[in-house]
């Protein structure tokens, strides 16, 4: 389980078939094998880790609803690693179970911060509520506003210095994981209503 407060931002180093090397200062510091770090919002498991690299093995779902297949040597990926329970939570509970792919449709200076518009993936909008959580490439992030399939969230100057979302531009995807809670409450109320 993740918090959505990104510990740094790495590098890919490499993508070679099913294998995804990120470089990595903070994470690989105590991240062992088959241990659990969160690259882009995704849960991966460690299964190569070196001097200042990890490497991990990225299964089709992983390919399919997420935008890891597609990154390249040179890429920003955010990094953190899971919490514990002496950790404090400041985001929301993340648990890098990706729901889909976003795409970026509009970004927007406000003062030194930014104001993002995304589209998110069909389906998704039923589990997202103006000043409600989400996950977007990792990052833990307040819903300003809903609208017709986009949400938009403000971005601090401090989220675009230290995460991917800094460089992101209008067309790019990103990785969209909606409020887990949200979710099962949905999930509970079927089988209520049944």
């Amino acid at each position: 389980m993740f918090s959505g407060i990104v510990e740094e931002l790495g590098e890919v180093l490499s993508l070679q078939g099913d294998r995804l090397v990120v470089g990595s200062r903070v994470a690989a510091i105590d991240s062992p094998i088959g241990g659990s770090v969160a690259v882009n919002g995704v849960c991966l498991t460690v299964v190569e880790r070196g001097e200042e690299r990890l490497g991990f093995d990225l299964s089709e779902e992983t390919r399919r609803r997420s935008t890891l297949g597609a990154l390249e040597p040179g890429d920003p990926v955010n990094l953190e690693r899971p919490v514990t329970f002496l950790t404090r939570l400041g985001g929301h509970l993340v648990l890098g179970h990706v729901d889909g792919i976003g795409k970026v449709e509009g970004i927007a200076a406000q003062g030194e911060g930014a104001h993002l518009e995304v589209r998110l993936p069909d389906g998704l909008e039923r589990y997202v509520v103006e000043k409600g959580s989400i996950a977007l490439d990792g990052v833990s992030l307040t819903i300003a506003a809903v609208e017709e399939g986009r949400i938009a969230v403000a971005l601090i100057p401090h989220t675009l210095r230290v995460t991917s979302l800094g460089s992101l531009e209008v067309g790019d995807a990103v990785n969209v994981e909606v409020d887990v809670i949200a979710k099962h409450v949905e999930r509970l109320l079927e089988r209520v209503q049944r």
